[in-house]
């Protein structure tokens, strides 16, 4: 009896701890399943986050693409420049940037040719090419932040140069081992309280400055092949080219368009008197003269030896034969010293305007003409006088 008993209670003692481990089983069966969702939660997170990267790199070639492509079409110097300038804004979060590009005429600096609001007329701030920065930036191929320059250069008049445009970024521009430019980056917008650049974006700005490197060079061989060497004004050639556009859209959108040619009077005899060094520094400044009397859209040219022409898109018979008669007058004033010796010029000039109604011309090569048959009026009565084209009959 008792050893039944003792039978019963050992079956009785024995089921609770069956019950405790199936309780065990259930809780590590449950915790393997906690582990395995986990991780798969993580693998789930972590593919998300490479399609996330993934799609952020196919966006940023895609835009790259454009980029590349707005480059490319864009063969003005300046609007080249000022489209790099405002597209590195974008991209990068920055509240201004500025470009330094080499001379074109001399090659021996980089100048300043973006920030015209932030300097006086006059030369514009440049950066010797032989300067330390140059070498720097060739070797580490990469942008630097403003502070680090620092340390790396002891170039007081670069440094001073820079730090004048409130720097957090300098990018080189190379091209084939040739430092083109300096592009600079100025105060960031702040995410997050975090102005730092990450290596991608670093990357990102400089695949961009590649891009702009290629382009300001491709523009810089058009600028320079269709620019007069001794006076910087645009060549013969460039003038039509532009002139044809100009026609064509002044059609299409009603407007007026006006020509100017001048010619300096009595040329030869500056020549002659003293000598054709002095005829160079004649053209020189009465072409400096023209040039800071003109608008940015305004396009000034060398037409051949002492004449030049000037392109007046958008302008009004009465607004072209003021700019005209402010030319001829900035020149008459003007005293032109050369070696000691003062010397009076002065200029005639002819002014045609491109009206749809009144004067439709079929050609650049008619448009010029008239404004040289009025140029031709101002020189037979006396010189130093405007002449507005008029119909043969009533040229006056």
């Amino acid at each position: 009896m008792t050893s039944r008993l003792n039978d019963k209670e050992s079956v009785v003692s024995s089921e609770p701890k069956k019950r405790k481990t199936r309780v065990s089983y259930a809780k590590r069966k449950s915790l393997h399943d906690v582990v395995k969702e986990t991780k798969e939660a993580k693998e789930n997170t972590d593919a998300l986050d490479k399609a996330l990267q993934y799609e952020k790199k196919i966006y940023d070639l895609e835009q790259l693409l454009d980029i590349a492509k707005s480059f490319c079409q864009n063969l003005d110097f300046d609007n080249l420049l000022e489209s790099i300038v405002y597209i590195c804004m974008a991209q990068m979060h920055v509240l201004g940037a500025e470009i330094f590009v080499r001379d074109l005429i001399t090659n021996e600096n980089y100048v300043l040719e973006t920030a015209k609001d932030l300097f006086d007329e006059g030369e514009k701030p440049s950066i010797p090419v032989s300067s330390s920065i140059t070498k720097k930036l060739l070797d580490v191929q990469m942008p630097i932040t403003f502070d680090e320059l620092k340390l790396l250069i002891d170039d007081q008049h670069t440094l001073s140069v820079l730090n004048s445009l409130s720097p957090t970024l300098i990018v080189p521009l190379i091209q084939k081992s040739h430092l083109n430019g300096l592009l600079i980056l100025q105060e960031r917008i702040a995410i997050e309280d975090d102005v730092s650049y990450t290596e991608y974006e670093l990357n990102q700005i400089m695949s961009i400055a590649s891009l702009a490197s290629v382009a300001i060079n491709n523009a810089a061989l058009i600028e320079q092949s269709s620019t007069d060497m001794m006076t910087h004004l645009k060549l013969k050639f460039y003038f039509f080219n532009v002139l044809s556009e100009s026609i064509d859209e002044a059609f299409l959108q009603n407007q007026n368009v006006a020509v100017l040619m001048f010619d300096i009077d009595f040329f030869k005899s500056f020549n002659d008197t003293y000598g054709h060094e002095c005829g160079d520094y004649v053209l020189v400044s009465v072409a400096n003269i023209i040039k800071k009397n003109l608008r940015d859209t305004d396009v000034a040219s060398r037409y051949g030896g002492e004449e030049f022409t000037i392109l007046l898109p958008n302008t009004k018979t009465e607004d072209a034969v003021l700019v005209a008669e402010r030319i001829r007058s900035a020149i008459d004033t003007n005293d032109f010293v050369y070696n000691g010796q003062h010397m009076h010029v002065t200029i005639s000039c002819g002014v045609s305007v491109f009206d749809a109604e009144t004067n439709l011309v079929n050609s650049p090569n008619e448009f010029v003409n008239q404004a040289d048959q009025a140029l031709y009026v101002s020189k037979s009565k006396g010189r130093n006088r405007v002449t507005l084209y008029r119909k043969p009959e009533n040229l006056r």
